[in-house]
Formats: structure tokens, C-alpha cells, sequence
């Protein structure tokens, strides 16, 4: 190995300095890349299959062909943004081999939710209690499903816009659209979201401090109880 990939912690140095280091047999460098970046290749992957273990097998094989092209990549864009474009490739040719949609698998039909991700983040640095991890779960798994209903290229672009936070030059270079498309995409996708939420926060509302069942089974005898406990007071004979 060159002396000069050694010159600093692998931990410590940029993006393509661990590229070349990668490509000069450094598997540490290429860990430390793996790393860096497996959140946001999985989520993008995931916003386009809708599947957790096909999502991580997409991710693995991107990261086999990103490693055996590394000598190539020089620097021109992020690395990030070189990765998510392999990425999503590999994920739309898993969505091609499984058949699920004919013809040419497109982005081209993709789109604030900013309140539900901060409610679904908030706190992360403090302990918390079961009851508000037990709420926070929650939030996050209807997010989760409502961000999995959008149309494929609209979940693709929120996510990397509100999930990982590109910008909008990172996201269309990613996925090789306009930037005005994006800014399109990503405020359709927030506005499917506000009006799916909305609905769900509308049912809930018939359900927000129930008072059938149990409780009102248990409250009905306990007056009951305490009303036959009077009437028999007024009824004793006093002494």
C-alpha cells in the first residue's frame, strides 16, 4: 500500500481519500465507507422494493459493484450521492426481476412532514420512559406506513429530502431528475402525508379518552354500589 494512505486515521479522512484507499485494497477504508453510508442506501432502497431483507440485499450488492469500480470514482460528486445512484439502480432492477411492475420501472411518478419526523425523533438524546418510548414507537411505525403507501418515486424522494435531509441538488443528482422536480415530488409527497395523517388523526379522535367498556362498566357498579350503600344508611333505624 502506498505510504501516503497511511498518513492519517482511516476515521479521520474525507470521502475520496477512503475511495482511493478502498480501491487500493484497504478494507478498513471501505468498512468505514459501508458505514457511513448504510442508512441512507437502505432507506433508499427500501422506498423503492418495500421490503426489509430485499432492501439489505440491494444495498450488498451495491456495495460489491461501488468496490469493484472505486478506482473510478475521482471525486466529481459526493460519494454519498455516488453510492445512492448504484443503489437505486440495483433496487430498480430487483423491482424489474420480481415482476411486480411491466415495462421500464421509472422514478418518474415520485414527491413537510417536518412536525411528525420531529415528534417521531424528539428526545433521542435523553432517557425516556416506557410510556413515551411506547408512544414515540408508535408515532414512528405510522409514519413508517404512511411514507410506505406513497407512490414509489414520491417515497424515494421524500426520503432522501426529509429522512437523510439532501438537498434538493444532492437528491436530483441521485436520482437523475430536475431540481424543480424535486421541489415537486417532495411537496406532493408531504401533502399525501398531511392528508393521510390527518385521516388517521380523525379516527382516533372518536377513540381519545374512551369511555365504553371497562371503564364504564366500572364506574356504573361503583355509583351503584355506593347509592344501594346510602339507601340502606337512610333506611337503618338510628339509635
Amino acid at each position: 500500500m502506498n505510504p501516503a494512505y497511511e498518513a492519517a486515521p482511516t476515521s479521520e479522512v474525507s470521502d475520496p481519500e477512503l475511495a482511493q484507499r478502498a480501491a487500493h485494497g484497504d478494507d478498513k477504508a471501505f468498512e468505514i465507507i459501508m458505514r457511513r453510508n448504510n442508512r441512507v442506501l437502505y432507506r433508499t432502497a427500501r422506498s423503492i422494493l418495500l421490503d426489509d431483507a430485499d432492501a439489505e440485499d440491494a444495498v450488498q450488492e451495491a456495495y460489491l459493484k461501488a468496490y469493484r469500480a472505486m478506482d473510478r470514482f475521482h471525486g466529481e460528486s459526493k460519494l454519498t450521492t455516488w453510492l445512492t445512484r448504484i443503489v437505486i439502480n440495483e433496487a430498480l432492477q430487483k423491482l424489474r426481476n420480481r415482476k411486480q411492475e411491466t415495462g421500464t420501472v421509472s422514478l418518474e411518478n415520485v414527491v413537510d412532514l417536518e412536525m411528525h419526523v420531529d415528534i417521531a425523533n424528539e428526545g433521542k438524546s435523553g432517557p425516556v420512559g416506557p410510556e413515551t418510548a411506547a408512544m414515540r414507537a408508535q408515532t414512528r411505525k405510522l409514519l413508517e406506513h404512511k411514507i410506505d403507501q406513497l407512490p414509489s418515486a414520491f417515497r424515494t424522494v421524500f426520503i432522501l429530502r426529509a429522512l437523510e435531509e439532501m438537498s434538493v441538488e444532492e437528491t436530483a443528482s441521485c436520482i437523475g431528475i430536475t431540481e424543480a422536480t424535486v421541489r415537486t415530488r417532495f411537496f406532493r409527497a408531504k401533502s399525501l402525508l398531511r392528508e393521510s395523517l390527518a385521516k388517521e388523526i380523525d379516527m382516533v379522535f372518536e377513540d381519545a379518552f374512551a369511555f365504553a367498556g371497562e371503564r364504564c362498566d366500572r364506574i356504573v357498579s361503583t355509583v351503584l354500589e355506593r347509592i344501594r350503600r346510602l339507601r340502606a344508611d337512610r333506611e337503618m333505624p338510628h339509635l
